[in-house]
């Protein structure tokens, strides 16, 4: 996926404009504390199967120039989850918000693929695809950034009309790439690639995950995050042309409980 053909439907999220993906920090998973959620964003399970995406999402196009990716609501094993279909195409679905990550850190999801990408390798600008992504975007004073990413930032603007966001996480299911790798994207330094998962081991099966996105953004920026301003998901396969299937299930944001009031001691 090009960053510089990326652009998306009116009314869709600003913040995740222009942005041509690709996309850590050590996941939480395997010790995440007590979490309560937040129904920051519309469950995918909440509706019927074959239906428009849910409320709060929207179709998110990156070029009029480029074959969008199928989107549809189907039932998987009775829960209604997001079914995406790439035939050498790229789209996504978006789903705006305002949010402190310092406050409600954590990002859930669960994701599965039938196959990986062939020919992907996400190092390079011309294999930059995904079966499957999430993707965070996030708020800031661009004011402040070097020189040189303003210029990009003009220019991404004066050729799509939209604004890229201040700074942008992707989370990606890679080949080869490490888990908890960071992939810069190559067209951008405010786009930072995240591996959520790697390889060919999980292929076929339900995956959940959970990231700190506050921690990946200090890991990944160098610098303390600012709002989050929207989230999406997208399958790609532009660059490669492949033809894969994959599936989303319900995204959440949760906050850290605090700690449980320890009994009294005699």
């Amino acid at each position: 996926m090009k960053v510089l053909n990326a652009r998306h439907t009116a009314g869709a999220a600003p913040a995740l404009v222009a942005i041509g993906l690709a996309a850590g920090c050590a996941s939480v998973a395997d010790r995440a504390p007590e979490t309560i959620v937040l129904p920051y964003v519309s469950s995918f399970s909440e509706n019927r199967p074959g239906g428009a995406p849910p409320p709060g999402w929207e179709n998110w196009t990156l070029s009029r120039f480029k074959k969008p990716t199928q989107y549809q609501l189907v039932d998987d094993a009775g829960k209604t989850v997001v079914r995406a279909s790439a035939d050498a195409s790229a789209s996504g679905l978006v789903h705006r918000l305002t949010l402190d990550p310092k406050s409600y850190p954590l990002l859930s999801w669960r994701w599965k693929v039938d196959a990986l990408i062939a020919g992907a390798d996400n190092t390079q600008k011309s294999t930059d695809d995904s079966p499957v992504r999430v993707v965070v975007s996030f708020d800031g004073d661009k004011d402040k950034l070097p020189f040189d990413d303003r210029i990009f930032f003009d220019n991404i603007r004066m050729l799509t009309g939209q604004e890229l966001p201040y700074a942008t996480l992707v989370y990606i299911w890679e080949n080869r790439a490490a888990k908890g790798a960071v992939i810069p994207n190559r067209h951008s330094p405010r786009i930072k690639m995240i591996v959520a998962e790697s390889g060919r081991g999980k292929v076929g099966r339900w995956q959940e995950v959970t990231r700190n996105v506050y921690e990946d953004y200090q890991r990944a920026f160098g610098e303390e995050p600012g709002a989050i301003t929207a989230v999406a998901i997208m399958t790609d396969t532009d660059n490669t042309g492949d033809n894969v299937h994959a599936w989303y299930g319900d995204i959440l944001f949760r906050r850290v409980a605090p700690p449980r009031a320890q009994p009294a001691s005699d």
